[in-house]
């Protein structure tokens, strides 16, 4: 008979954030807010991650490089973990957030023209007098 049981390395946060890229404070902030589930203690107390922290932390930062605010990845999480939601519930979401990321690049480009036109009046000599200035203390 096969031995199918694989040891589960237990991990501090340090090792955490090391293999993940995640900040030690981003951790304690998202155990704080239940992003995050606290870990499981050992005997001398230590905080015992494992390899389903480490998939849940990569989740989430994945879902915060993509642009989804805290509150989608809590509702995400709640589907992964079986509680609330199906694919069409993600779909929308994910809609929304592409309809979002939409608007922002919009914004972006007309920011974009804007500040080339403004940077473009810029004589760029050594002056007092500066055209990007001038056109950030105009009153909108």
């Amino acid at each position: 008979m096969k031995n199918d049981h694989r040891k589960v390395s237990v991990l501090r946060r340090s090792d955490l954030a090391r293999l993940t890229g995640c900040n030690l404070e981003t951790i304690r902030y998202y155990e704080n807010i239940g992003i995050m589930p606290d870990p499981p203690r050992t005997a001398k107390n230590y905080r015992a991650y494992d390899d389903t922290h480490v998939a849940r932390l990569r989740f989430v930062m994945r879902s915060r490089d993509l642009g989804f605010t805290l509150e989608e990845i809590r509702d995400l999480l709640g589907l992964v973990d079986g509680r609330a939601g199906t694919c069409a519930d993600v779909q929308a979401m994910a809609t929304r957030h592409i309809e979002s990321v939409r608007a922002k690049i919009v914004d972006l480009k007309r920011i974009e023209t804007v500040l080339t036109e403004t940077v473009s009046q810029c004589t760029g000599d050594d002056v007092p007098e500066c055209a990007v200035i001038d056109a950030l203390a105009e009153v909108a």
